[in-house]
């Protein structure tokens, strides 16, 4: 009977620690989520901004990912100089969050990466703002098209040890392009 007093004991303080951390968790989730919605949204126009020269702002079209060619696409902007369209290719170490401008005519105007879980010194480099990570991702500025790396037949040099990297960005690139032709040829 004591063994069942003990294990019970156990359970209920286990119960109560479980139940106050959780309660914690929503407590701190509660106070912080505007505060982290505030800043998402100021990285997501900052990235609109790198990506596009326009005036006025960027109206959001669309809201709802999908996926082309295997890449997510969670939102696209139009502005008046074309889309800011925002993409989520697989890289490496995880997704890549990156928006990519595409002008009226469907050419890359520039691509800013907001988010990644690449390897530092490594694929980490295509956000870099080094003179590496801005070479690369300045390759894809005024490119048109279905793109590609080197190494797979294309003329995007990929970074030194970071193909799958490489080609995520491309990948993430093409699926942008190809979103903003198809909202090009609906207008």
């Amino acid at each position: 009977m004591s063994n069942l007093k003990h294990i019970l004991r156990l359970s209920i303080t286990l119960l109560l620690i479980t139940a106050f951390i959780a309660a914690a968790l929503a407590g701190v989730n509660a106070i912080t989520e505007d505060r982290i919605a505030t800043i998402q949204a100021d990285k997501t126009q900052d990235a609109i901004s790198d990506v596009l020269t326009f005036k006025g702002e960027a109206v959001l079209l669309e809201n709802t990912p999908e996926k082309v060619n295997g890449v997510t696409i969670t939102a696209v902007y139009e502005t008046s100089a074309g889309y800011a369209v925002q993409v989520e290719p697989a890289g490496f170490g995880g997704g890549i969050n990156m928006m990519v401008g595409v002008d009226f005519e469907g050419k890359v105007t520039g691509i800013s990466i907001i988010s990644h879980a690449e390897t530092a010194g490594l694929g980490a480099v295509a956000a870099a703002d080094t003179g590496a990570g801005e070479a690369f991702r300045g390759q894809f500025v005024g490119q048109s098209g279905q793109l590609s790396v080197t190494k797979d037949g294309g003329t995007i040099d990929a970074i030194s040890s970071s193909t799958i990297t490489s080609r995520a960005v491309t990948e993430g690139v093409n699926a942008a392009i190809a979103c903003a032709s198809r909202l090009k040829g609906g207008q």
